[in-house]
């Protein structure tokens, strides 16, 4: 992943025909955010096709440009923020949604930080072997990624769609995994991993209606105050949890 401009345009190309997909099963309004994110992180790929491009013109292969800013701002500007309000925005209301609310919240703070740091410097992209470094220059980057982590993959974690979950733990894996290799490689790698396994979001979408169309997971209620045992099948106990 990520280890030339054609491996991009690969991938981005496939998870884009994806994307597409997703979309064309959203039902309601609150499902659009969680369904176009596979066509944003495939249009994030193949943006980094243009980052090559340009680093393999220069001498030496580093530096900035218009691509490296579009590049920077998906990657730590529009994610951190865009993610954790998507599945906020899809999960249906109660004690889950107001675990996820903080979060958003620390995704918007986190974005917002990293917006001040671009605009005062931008990122610095260079050619590392196989792979594309950005730096952003901003201090403590560690304590931000972190943030960034947190913000991103907790709210999937406390989905109660199982699709959600997987996806969030499998970039939770994926990060603990390129800090330990090299953290140089985390923010290409990551949003190169994060764009595939965001497929799972268009299957969520499939079984999500298959099963019957979107809906609330919460038991209809009668005027007696009596639950309503014709529920959608994600009301059965246990069955997103």
């Amino acid at each position: 992943m990520c280890f030339s401009a054609e491996a991009d345009l690969v991938m981005g190309v496939a998870v884009g025909a994806v994307g597409v997909d997703a979309l064309r099963h959203v039902r309601r309004p609150r499902e659009l955010a969680v369904a176009s994110l596979p066509a944003l992180l495939a249009a994030h790929q193949l943006t980094e096709v243009f980052v090559w491009s340009d680093l393999h013109s220069r001498t030496p292969q580093t530096g900035t440009g218009p691509a490296i800013s579009v590049y920077a701002v998906v990657a730590f500007v529009l994610v951190p923020a865009f993610i954790p309000a998507a599945v906020l925005a899809i999960e249906p209301a109660g004690d889950r949604r107001r675990l996820m609310a903080p979060f958003a919240v620390l995704g918007a703070l986190v974005a917002m930080a990293y917006a001040g740091a671009l605009s005062h410097q931008p990122v610095v992209a260079t050619i590392a072997g196989h792979h594309i470094s950005y730096d952003t220059g901003l201090t403590p980057g560690g304590v931000m990624a972190g943030l960034y982590v947190i913000a991103v993959c907790v709210p999937l974690f406390a989905s109660s769609y199982p699709h959600l979950v997987l996806f969030g733990l499998a970039n939770a894996v994926a990060v603990a995994v390129l800090i330990w290799m090299s953290q140089e490689e985390l923010t290409s790698l990551w949003c190169a991993w994060a764009a595939v396994t965001s497929v799972v979001i268009d299957g969520h979408l499939r079984v999500v209606h298959a099963s019957g169309g979107f809906a609330d997971r919460r038991p209809a209620v009668d005027r007696g105050g009596r639950a309503d045992a014709h529920q959608h099948p994600f009301n059965e106990p246990g069955a997103c949890t």
